[in-house]
């Protein structure tokens, strides 16, 4: 993904190609189903796939990191996007999350290293990786692939924090509860 609507990406014989999309909504759209494809096309997903739809600005996040996140999370069904079982999209509160923490399944933990405020970008998260065998009663089920559009909208870096807790985020919201919690006791190993 590249500003003004352009994207860029290596063929197997690593010729560089770029292609210009008409609207930020196509090229957005475009990298979502690479992704998909991606995931489609690989034997046995056992990694999380991580799509940039947006760069964003600044430095990169890394754990110690906190963030406010927008984010709406589908069901991996039928070789795409399934059921919207979670999203904070048109709420007041953003996910407030310190990277690193175990706080959220490993697949966010993961999937959002790097990430820049203001940038977007899609997940699509195994079940070991997400909420495994015991999914989330009533909204996940057992061994569910996730799929993730995340939006960092805050970052505080760690270095920059001054509250002992870390996240002394310059915001007037209150912290919402986490949608992600890591239900089965996830260690960032």
């Amino acid at each position: 993904v590249q500003p003004n609507n352009y994207s860029t990406f290596y063929d197997d014989q690593r010729q560089n190609w770029s292609i210009m999309f008409e609207s930020e909504k196509a090229a957005v759209d475009f990298s979502k189903q690479v992704c998909i494809a991606k995931c489609n096309s690989s034997p046995a997903l056992d990694l999380v796939l991580c799509q940039d739809l947006l760069l964003g600005e600044g430095q990169g996040v890394e754990g110690g990191d906190s963030l406010e996140v927008a984010y709406t999370g589908w069901l991996f069904q039928n070789n795409g996007l399934g059921q919207v079982f979670d999203s904070n999209v048109n709420k007041d509160k953003l996910l407030r999350l310190k990277l690193g923490t175990g706080k959220v399944i490993k697949g966010w933990e993961e999937g959002m290293l790097g990430m820049k405020k203001g940038g977007r970008r899609f997940l699509i998260i195994p079940p070991a990786w997400a909420y495994g065998a015991q999914g989330v009663a009533g909204r996940v089920p057992p061994d569910s692939t996730l799929v993730f559009e995340v939006e960092v909208r805050r970052v505080k870096l760690a270095k920059e924090c001054s509250g002992s807790d870390g996240l002394s985020v310059s915001s007037r919201d209150s912290p919402a509860p986490s949608p992600v919690p890591s239900s089965d006791g996830f260690s960032s190993d």
